[in-house]
């Protein structure tokens, strides 16, 4: 979609030249020479901000010497859903690696007040019908989430096949032995026949590198480490702690909108400290029926998840399951244009335009409804395209700035300029805060070596890093010539992405059990992918690209777009499979099915068993 200068068709009382000129504006305010460099790392005097708040200090274990048949790197939904799905093919031999003290991943780390997912409960959480939990909640709430994660756990049998707080440092393949050899942080020594790496996308938290943060003598935290020590309470609330206490939040995304409202209750003032303002529609949030959910029929999960992409992709369905506000507004806007009608251009990529300034002109008088006073409300308009940034949902936060304790401060695109050792400091005044709390994101998009910290060591001493040093190769994102027995699942690069992980997590995780359970039935010592399946890959990454580079260039910075920086390389849309989610998913379907003996290169075990279809090369 590019942001063009339609005429002004007589049904909308907006003016598209207008819109388009104001949406610059605020874009040029924001943009940055530094890009995502202006995020630093929390190390040295910050590494206390990524410490475990969750668990005791002090652990400790002997080191674990073993041999496995499968390593699993991470126990979020991306390593639950490979676990489970390789235990349903047969697959028991297998080990988890989680740096956190439990499972559950993001819902491990995001444990703050008023978490809450944004996307249905009966399609996010995944093995709804396998595990038998009945989601509260339209959106269930972060506690829940963790606790459903818990018990994909526990019915699984998977407590006893994890290492809790322990980090995977090396993965070095022995291409002799073909084993993964696994180093962790605690002195673990794990020969793997095969390593899944699903560490996810979103436990990294990054932190703005803002001057004087080290000089800080009050409390500070980010929102995925929130010490619920300082301030009572928990993700429900109750936050006594703050009693008396003068509070910073630093963001104003999606963590930001769902802790505003319970800060501002208990704390004796909060500052918003906000560079740019989300686009926030209603929620609209109920309680789950029994009776219907009990009536649902054998796989109606995946009938409905498949159900919502088909609809916010703009596929006509008969049916909108999930029928929110996810689903009403993205069809609008990615289903076919009404050209030509009802006071719509004839082109289609002017007619969209018009519905998305439509769209985003009902989110901002939304704002003018709820905020009493004007000032406030009008720093709170978002100025940029519905797609420019994740959509936001809340029935409270804009509510939040109608308190007397509640102070929005607006730093016009620049974010905030200095911290002391009592205050920030913005615009040549002092805010005098006790404690400043960081609801900044993630590092979004990293590639999965990134955000594990760790090595990944192929044929020859090839790093993955080195690898995808000049752009990443790889066969549908989960494999990579070079690099055998290695599945890459919940990543971004040339992978896909939806509005709801478990659309393509799902069905990744079953691409990887069929490739495993079938080498291990069959004895087969090494499977890997050949290189001219990777470049048939390529191929198509390029024939099914999307240029959005000049709608990226014209939308506000975000982690969508490198923060503004074009130069940074591919963003985190233009890296996906330009085929889209829907087409994504059947490419792993049909590799899970017949792809085995079209793409991998297969080196027999001491006695192979012959397998009808199958093409038995030599490693070489």
């Amino acid at each position: 979609m590019s942001q063009t200068n339609p005429t002004q068709p007589e049904r909308f009382d907006f003016h598209p030249a207008e819109l388009h000129s104001k949406y610059l504006l605020e874009r040029d305010k924001r943009l940055r020479t530094d890009g995502n460099a202006q995020y630093v790392d929390m190390t040295g005097s910050l590494e206390e901000l990524v410490h475990d708040p969750y668990v005791e200090p002090g652990f400790s274990r002997a080191p674990v010497v073993r041999e496995v048949d499968v390593a699993i790197f991470g126990g979020g939904f991306a390593g639950l859903l490979s676990a489970a799905e390789l235990k349903r093919l047969g697959v028991e031999d297998l080990l988890i690696v989680e740096q956190g003290g439990d499972f559950g991943g993001t819902w491990y780390w995001n444990r703050y007040p008023g978490v809450r997912c944004d996307i249905e409960s009966y399609i996010y959480l995944p093995l709804l019908e396998e595990v038998g939990t009945v989601p509260s909640e339209k959106y269930a709430h972060g506690a829940e989430i963790f606790a459903h994660c818990q018990r994909l756990g526990q019915h699984f049998r998977l407590y006893d096949q994890a290492l809790f707080q322990t980090s995977v440092k090396n993965a070095v393949w022995d291409d002799d032995a073909g084993r993964w050899l696994v180093e962790t942080d605690r002195g673990d020594q794990i020969r793997a026949r095969f390593v899944v790496a699903a560490n996810g996308s979103m436990h990294l938290p990054k932190l703005p590198g803002i001057p004087g943060l080290e000089t800080f003598e009050g409390k500070a935290f980010h929102t995925s480490r929130w010490d619920y020590r300082y301030t009572g309470g928990d993700s429900g609330g109750n936050l006594t702690g703050l009693a008396g206490k003068r509070v910073a939040i630093v963001g104003s995304g999606a963590t930001a909108i769902q802790i505003t409202p319970i800060v501002a209750e208990w704390a004796e003032h909060l500052y918003v400290f906000q560079r740019t303002p989300s686009g926030v529609d209603a929620r609209n949030n109920r309680n789950t029926d029994p009776a219907w959910f009990g009536g649902q029929p054998a796989g109606w999960q995946r009938r409905r998840m498949d159900n919502f992409l088909s609809v916010v992709m703009g596929v006509q369905e008969i049916d909108d399951m999930v029928d929110d506000r996810w689903t009403s507004v993205w069809s609008r806007l990615n289903g076919p244009a009404p050209t030509g009608s009802d006071g719509l251009p004839s082109d289609p990529d002017l007619a969209r335009q018009m519905l998305d300034y439509e769209t985003m002109e009902g989110v901002r008088a939304r704002v003018g409804s709820i905020v009493s006073d004007p000032k406030t409300a009008e720093a709170l308009k978002p100025w940029y395209n519905f797609f420019c940034k994740r959509p936001l949902y809340s029935d409270t936060y804009l509510q939040a700035f109608n308190r007397r304790n509640v102070t929005l401060v607006d730093t016009h695109g620049k974010g905030v300029e200095r911290v002391k050792e009592t205050a920030i400091h913005h615009a040549g005044e002092d805010f005098p805060v006790d404690l400043i709390i960081f609801a900044t994101g993630f590092r979004t998009g990293s590639y999965v070596f990134d955000g594990g910290r760790y090595r990944i060591v192929g044929r020859d001493g090839l790093t993955l890093g080195e690898k995808w040093a000049s752009g990443v190769r790889s066969l549908h994102g989960i494999q990579a010539h070079q690099f055998p027995n290695l599945f890459i699942i919940g990543g971004y690069a040339q992978a896909s992405a939806g509005i709801n992980y478990q659309n393509i997590a799902a069905p990744q995780a079953d691409y990887v059990g069929a490739a495993i359970s079938t080498a291990l039935s069959n004895n087969y010592k090494v499977i890997e992918v050949s290189k001219s399946a990777e470049d048939r890959w390529a191929q198509a990454m390029i024939d099914k690209h999307m240029d959005r580079s000049k709608f990226e260039s014209e939308c506000t910075p975000g982690y969508y777009n490198n923060e503004g920086s074009a130069k940074e390389g591919p963003s985190l849309w233009s890296s996906l499979y330009g085929g889209g989610p829907l087409e994504y998913i059947e490419v792993c379907r049909e590799w899970s099915r017949n792809g085995m003996h079209r793409d991998m290169i297969i080196t027999p075990g001491e006695a192979p068993a012959a397998v009808g279809g199958l093409s038995i090369q030599s490693a070489g």
